[in-house]
């Protein structure tokens, strides 16, 4: 797992360099312009035009560092300050002098900006957790209105490099360099929609000390899949992987349980039942065969099949009916692992309670109303969101969307560093619980399930995508991936 922090504690790393190592600030400042420009050409190696556009900050600073190396090199560069953009620390200033000297120039933002192949965005830092100023806003529309291609340094100007939120407008770039350690506000929500290929430079310090800097949240990517996905012995049975029953399925509603139940077999589960209304039996026994259906009209009928099965996935397609309330309750008063989605989550937020052997799924509207906040709100701090729902529901939390977020009382976050656009659609999220729960039956606990399989799901969905794009994209269409994925080489 990839390790992230939040800007208060890279601030922490920056100054032990320099007051620890003896590295000086304007040493790192240079490295930080070099490692930019060395970027800059890698990704745009036909680009000869290069605006700058600086503010007061280090962050400036390295933009005066870039920009007298392009200079240096032979390109032509345009250096925009923006409004009120004179640097305001040494080592900025620095910077700003050795362009000078080297014939740079500093042209003030006039409303208009010159014709260049890339632009560099060096106008904020890490720093900022409030809109950017009208002046400013102005500058960074014109950016984006040039449809050039963005280089970001460190974070996209006017993103919160803590929450992945922007109060305000915000530069959208096509890469970002971050510099000395991974920000988490990069990796989860709106960031991912501008923050583009987003790379880290250590500026040559030495690897992050994880135990001297715990991180404030783990990245995990496809790579890490093995490691929660080991081989089976070759004397395996089906009893060895446990039994997930599937609750839900009101009527009109069938498709979603079906969902969730292929998912738990295609993620290898030993057993999987479904419980569901008795309209709906005959098309889901048709459909998949593999999966035990058992037509349920009450909870009394419910009773032995919570019994026999180890793990519980309840809220596909359950309705917040009576049926729908009494099949819930009947589940999570058995005390057994559940995985809680949909109209399960809808239905726990009408009357909040404590689930500590749960895992939840919610999307941000569900999130929202756990929480009693807006989706809005939500959104605008998700890492926030997911600990307050672990915190209440004492539970595992996936909260759901770009870069989710998976998180539990006393663990670190984990973001999920896979999934794409066109997931966004009916049905995905019973195809997450039924993986979540398969992992669980397996015997991977809460919070490793949680992230394994938000991982494995995530990972299935790029895969599909990648074969006919995202648009379009079924649920089911990951099926063929997550068997696949399921059994790393």
């Amino acid at each position: 797992m990839f390790p992230l922090y939040r800007a208060d504690q890279v601030r922490a790393m920056d100054r032990r360099a320099i007051e620890q190592w003896g590295i000086p600030a304007l040493e790192l400042m240079t490295r930080a312009g070099a490692a930019a420009w060395a970027l800059l050409q890698a990704q745009w190696p036909q680009a000869r035009r290069i605006g700058v556009a600086c503010g007061p900050g280090n962050n400036g600073g390295d933009g005066y560092v870039l920009a007298r190396l392009a200079r240096e090199a032979g390109f032509e560069v345009h250096v925009v300050s923006a409004p009120g953009g004179h640097p305001r620390r040494d080592p900025a200033r620095a910077a700003l002098a050795a362009w000078r000297e080297a014939g740079g120039r500093v042209e003030s933002f006039d409303g208009m900006l010159p014709e260049v192949d890339v632009w560099v965005d060096a106008i904020y830092g890490i720093g900022l957790s409030r809109p950017p100023s009208d002046a400013v806003r102005a500058l960074i529309e014109r950016i984006n209105a040039s449809r050039r291609p963005v280089l970001s340094l460190d974070v996209p100007s006017g993103l919160d490099a803590d929450r992945g939120h922007a109060p305000g407008v915000v530069v959208q770039a096509r890469t970002t360099l971050s510099f000395i350690a991974a920000k988490q506000g990069l990796y989860t929500g709106h960031a991912r929609d501008v923050d583009g290929d987003v790379r880290l430079d250590r500026l040559g310090l030495p690897p992050v000390d994880t135990d001297q800097d715990p991180p404030s949240a783990w990245l995990v990517r496809d790579k890490d899949l093995s490691a929660w996905l080991a081989p089976r012995h070759a004397n395996a049975h089906k009893g060895e992987h446990g039994h997930v029953l599937c609750i839900g399925g009101e009527v009109g509603m069938g498709g979603a349980v079906r969902l969730c139940a292929e998912a738990a077999l295609r993620t290898g589960v030993g057993l999987a039942s479904v419980a569901t209304r008795s309209a709906g039996v005959a098309a889901l026994v048709a459909a998949r065969p593999e999966a035990m259906t058992h037509a349920v009209e009450d909870a009394g009928a419910l009773a032995p099949l919570l019994e026999r099965a180890s793990v519980l996935a309840v809220g596909p397609g359950l309705g917040q009916g009576a049926w729908g309330r009494e099949l819930l309750a009947a589940s999570v008063a058995t005390g057994k692992p559940v995985v809680l989605d949909a109209d399960a989550l809808n239905l726990l937020a009408m009357h909040p309670a404590r689930v500590p052997q749960a895992v939840l799924t919610p999307h941000p509207g569900e999130a929202g109303r756990l929480l009693g906040l807006s989706t809005a709100e939500v959104q605008a701090d998700r890492f926030s969101a997911a600990a307050a729902m672990a915190a209440r529901y004492e539970a595992v939390v996936v909260l759901k969307g770009a870069g989710s977020v998976v998180a539990a009382p006393g663990r670190i976050p984990v973001v999920i560093g896979a999934g794409n656009p066109g997931m966004a659609t009916g049905g995905m999220g019973d195809v997450l619980s039924g993986v979540v729960a398969s992992l669980l039956a397996q015997g991977l606990p809460a919070f490793e399930a949680a992230v394994a399989g938000a991982l494995l799901h995530a990972t299935a969905g790029d895969a599909a995508a990648r074969v006919d794009g995202e648009r379009g994209l079924l649920p089911s269409d990951l099926f063929p991936h997550l068997r696949r994925l399921a059994n790393p080489a």
